[in-house]
């Protein structure tokens, strides 16, 4: 009976010998989580009945768990490098099926898709609307990362906002015509960059002109007119309202909502008629001098993808050498009520098993869900140095059990000797 005790412990400290070196052979491994070999005892056989007399026939594996810890992140600068720091794991499809893993190691692959080393595809929510600042996603289902739907489209300008300070100071003109090649014409003018349907840029200028000044008497607040006019690459252009009204305390009252409609641009190359509305709210007649505050308008040029950036929570966005930015999805985290249950498929991944549970998929820094860290990818959770002490001791596991058998077989050979 020893022999077969002694065979056991021999099988298990060989089964604890390869789960060790399969723990140090992926030390080095992205994402790997290092398994714990579990054994219990066999079932004792008790003579008669009685316990105290149960004599244990060895020990067997049980189960081989996986140590989901949290590994250590290694910074490499690389966008597409994709860490979590917390609980989840990353959903790629396979063939249809999902898998998991907490390798972030990412690439694009040929067809523009975001993937993984085997070329499966990073799972998103996708986005629901165009807005970069505010984006929203349809987490009701998954979908691949597509880079090449990224799109740097030009837009053509439909607002400009502009703050200005037309001094006070500045003397009265009277009624006339603003002749923009005539300075004797106008008061002032500001030049704003903006562009078309198909991106090209036009230089727009507004011109001011203070018309006349209306002092203030006795129940009758002061005033004074503006007359306005604009041009886009030299050629005129519709304005209305074409005054400004400005009261004895310098804010602007007329008109009302502070906007000028400008129209009648027709682009030389093609593009849709240009028009848009220009912002004036805010500007003021102080005894300053004339002076742009601010100046912003909404229209840009055709760009062209320079880069991606990653979000804490997972948003990825396009980056385009126009200056704007474009939401292409949000990574879907994924987490299960028992890790412990997923069956590992090899190439640090795992699919859903009946023991594991559904999947519960969300977004990073949402419930129980970690952060994401772009340009990073989590180590192996493997402790070489506690692995190196296990191989010791799995080592004399193994030499203690073949010195059992040893010494059963020196007692049968003695036993064979007396008879």
């Amino acid at each position: 009976m020893a022999f077969g005790t002694a065979l056991t412990g021999l099988n298990a400290a060989s089964e604890a010998l390869n789960v060790t070196g399969n723990n140090i052979a992926n030390a080095g491994t992205t994402g790997f989580k290092e398994s714990r070999a579990e054994f219990g005892d066999i079932y004792s056989v008790a003579y008669g009945g009685i316990s105290n007399r149960a004599i244990g026939q060895g020990t067997q594996l049980e189960a081989v768990s996986q140590q989901f810890s949290q590994g250590s992140l290694n910074n490499t600068g690389n966008a597409l490098d994709l860490a979590i720091n917390g609980k989840g794991f990353f959903t790629f499809s396979d063939n249809g099926s999902q898998v998991y893993s907490r390798a972030g190691t990412l690439q694009v692959n040929r067809d523009g898709l975001v993937v993984n080393a085997l070329n499966q595809p990073l799972q998103v929510y996708a986005p629901t609307g165009t807005s970069s600042t505010n984006p929203t996603f349809n987490q009701g289902s998954l979908s691949d990362l597509q880079l090449s739907t990224a799109s740097g489209k030009p837009q053509a300008t439909s607002t400009v906002n502009e703050v200005v300070n037309l001094s006070a100071k500045a003397p009265d003109l009277g009624a006339g015509t603003i002749t923009p090649s005539n300075p004797s014409t106008y008061t002032y003018s500001s030049p704003v960059t903006v562009y078309d349907s198909l991106g090209a840029s036009h230089t727009a200028v507004v011109y001011f002109r203070k018309d006349t000044t209306t002092a203030a008497t006795t129940g009758t607040p002061g005033s004074s007119t503006w007359n306005v006019l604009a041009e886009i690459d030299g050629q005129s252009v519709t304005s209305a309202p074409t005054q400004l009204t400005f009261n004895d305390n310098g804010a602007l009252t007329s008109p009302s909502n502070g906007n000028i409609a400008i129209s009648g641009f027709n682009p030389s190359n093609g593009a849709a008629p240009l028009s848009f509305t220009l912002g004036l709210t805010g500007s003021t007649m102080f005894g300053d001098s004339n002076s742009v505050n601010s100046l912003t308008q909404n229209g840009y040029a055709a760009g062209r993808l320079s880069g991606l950036s990653i979000s804490n929570s997972g948003v990825v966005s396009a980056n385009f050498t126009n200056g704007q930015t474009q939401a292409l999805g949000q990574v879907a985290l994924a987490d299960f009520a028992n890790p412990q249950g997923l069956q590992s498929i090899g190439n640090t991944e795992w699919a859903q098993t009946y023991d594991s549970g559904s999947v519960r998929l969300g977004t990073a820094g949402s419930g129980t869900f970690g952060n994401i860290q772009s340009g990073a990818l989590e180590n192996s959770n493997v402790d070489l140095a506690k692995q190196l002490v296990d191989l010791i001791t799995e080592q004399r596991n193994y030499q203690a059990n073949a010195k059992t058998i040893s010494t059963a077989n020196a007692v049968t050979q003695t036993i064979i000797q007396m008879a």
